[in-house]
């Protein structure tokens, strides 16, 4: 078992989570962020990613540098990992690579607790990944409590870069906003992200 093999009927059934569908949870009166020039500029090969259309051209050139962006804002007080092997329990699955994986540690070397959030990619088909996704979040939860740095909620998101649809874990519950937000614009996704991590 790993992440990449985990459902959402699998994940309800295995850590008995309760699944909450469409309900938006921010905040109405949400700040929009301002992007840097630096971050417009790297958006500015949206097409080709677009046009080239693999999960890795995706994840390096719209998702990977919203997450960096973030870490700026937020003064590199988070780390950002990509591409990271998570094994936190490999007798109950979870285990494998988190395509990337927010701490609210700025160590970079190595995941330190407590994880805050997950972005898991895709090419297209976003309600594919919910599972995993949702599996990799319970993973954070538990790494979290192992290492005694428990903290009230793990986010998550799953995103082609251009359609982002985001979650939410509390105890057993799971919350789906099953509104997919485009980029662009970028305001409001980085507004979002940095919302999340403030919130974790």
């Amino acid at each position: 078992m790993s992440y990449s093999q985990f459902t959402i009927d699998k994940v309800k059934q295995d850590f008995g989570l309760k699944i909450v569908e469409g309900v938006c949870f921010f905040p109405n009166s949400l700040e929009i962020i301002t992007p840097t020039h630096r971050l417009q500029g790297i958006l500015e090969d949206l097409p080709w990613a677009i046009a080239v259309d693999t999960k890795k051209a995706r994840s390096e050139v719209i998702i990977n540098p919203v997450l960096l962006e973030v870490r700026r804002i937020l003064n590199q007080e988070i780390s950002v990992f990509s591409g990271e092997e998570f094994n936190v329990d490999t007798s109950i699955g979870l285990n494998g690579i988190c395509d990337f994986l927010i701490s609210r540690s700025p160590e970079q070397l190595t995941v330190e607790a407590p994880a805050i959030m997950i972005v898991e990619a895709r090419k297209s088909d976003l309600k594919s990944g919910i599972g995993q996704c949702i599996s990799q979040m319970v993973a954070a939860q538990k790494f979290n409590e192992f290492r005694v740095k428990s903290i009230n909620t793990i986010y998550g998101c799953v995103s082609s870069g251009t359609q982002w649809r985001f979650l939410k874990l509390e105890a057993q519950t799971v919350t789906i906003d099953l509104m997919d937000y485009s980029l662009p614009p970028v305001e409001q996704i980085v507004s979002f992200l940095v919302w999340m991590v403030k919130e974790s």
